[in-house]
């Protein structure tokens, strides 16, 4: 019966409790680490994310850096 109703609560409530997740461990990080290297590390997470995003999407990861950098600085 609670199975039940955690299971309907987090599909309701999916992305504030993710988010209230994510929150809780970034604050953890930043208690820990600092709040630069923090955020170095938020940036290095989401270029990664954003690079598996495009291979997932089979986008040329040529095309993509010849766009995002000037072309032929990469070879």
């Amino acid at each position: 019966m609670y199975k039940e109703k955690l299971i309907e609560l987090f599909q309701k409530h999916q992305g504030k409790i993710i988010g209230s997740i994510l929150g809780f461990f970034i604050a953890i990080i930043i208690l820990l680490i600092g709040l630069f290297k923090t955020l170095f590390i938020c940036i290095c997470v989401y270029i990664g994310y954003y690079f598996g995003n495009k291979i997932d999407n089979r986008e040329d990861l040529k095309e993509i850096l010849d766009r995002i950098l000037p072309p032929a600085k990469y070879r």
